[in-house]
């Protein structure tokens, strides 16, 4: 099975390094890894081609965007430019630049590809440090793929249509997997290390895109009400509630287009609501 992995980098060379040796120190290095510098303004693409210039099989790109932060979207069209660099693949892989992978990550999770014919998707854990430990970034469950290290079958690729560009898309690609009976796969052996931990200088505006996100996902009113509570429960915010939920009905308001069918809607909110009823 070839690799092709694609990291979509803006100013991130304060962790690049650290990233790159962790791929190239794997046990069974990725066939081609594609560094895309999306408008930096620091060093980002100086160490990407540093790294090009002693490996072959990594290779960097620039892209010239806006240097507005546009979550979601912003790393999805970076994604999308590298895209259309890669070599043939069986897995594709979207990875960030402040990541540092055990050194196994790749042979573990190929064994698990080929071992499985229906395995979808499938990626290690997140960790942040915290005092002098690293801990489990308790944004996610830990059968959720984390949109840092996500790693794709190319037929399950193909059958999600891609990464949608806004908030939600590492959520939707999961929903859609399954939508496609594909299976995902978290293996709790892996411990990554994600040096910025997420959510990092996120606003209001960032926040209630959240519940645009939630609108495009189809969840319907009473859905984004209980996904936006557990949400505010987790970080302990009232507002965080209200803006989920002026998104969702802002959204709402100006018909945005959705990331889904209505079939896929209504999987996905069948889905959700029998997760919510397991639980009680």
């Amino acid at each position: 099975m070839r690799i092709s992995i694609i990291i979509p980098a803006h100013n991130e060379a304060s962790y690049l390094s650290d990233c790159l040796d962790s791929f190239v120190a794997q046990t069974q290095t990725p066939d081609e890894v594609i560094v895309v510098d999306d408008n930096s303004s620091d060093d980002t693409f100086k160490i990407a081609s540093g790294y090009s210039k002693k490996f072959d099989w990594i290779k960097v790109f620039k892209r010239k965007s806006i240097d507005e932060h546009i979550p979601g979207k912003k790393v999805v069209d970076t994604f999308n430019f590298g895209l259309q660099h890669v070599s043939n693949f069986n897995l594709i892989g979207k990875f960030d630049a402040d990541i540092i992978l055990p050194p196994n990550y790749f042979e573990v999770i190929l064994n698990h590809f080929q071992s499985n014919w229906k395995l979808g998707m499938c990626s290690g854990l997140l960790y942040i440090k915290k005092d002098d430990d690293w801990v489990y970034e308790t944004i996610a469950k830990k059968n959720h793929i984390r949109g840092p290290i996500k790693l794709y079958h190319k037929s399950c690729f193909i059958k999600i249509e891609g990464l949608r560009p806004g908030v939600g898309w590492d959520t939707v690609d999961v929903l859609l997997a399954k939508y496609h009976d594909f299976e995902t796969l978290t293996d709790s052996s892996l411990h990554v290390k994600h040096l910025r931990p997420t959510g990092h200088g996120y606003s209001s505006k960032n926040y209630k895109t959240k519940g645009e996100a939630l609108y495009k996902m189809r969840y319907g009113i009473v859905l984004t009400k209980v996904a936006a509570l557990k949400m505010a429960w987790h970080s302990k915010s009232l507002k965080l509630y209200i803006q989920i939920i002026l998104g969702y009905l802002k959204a709402l308001i100006y018909q945005v287009p959705r990331f889904v069918s209505k079939d896929e809607g209504a999987f996905i909110r069948k889905y959700r609501w029998k997760g919510i009823l397991q639980k009680m």
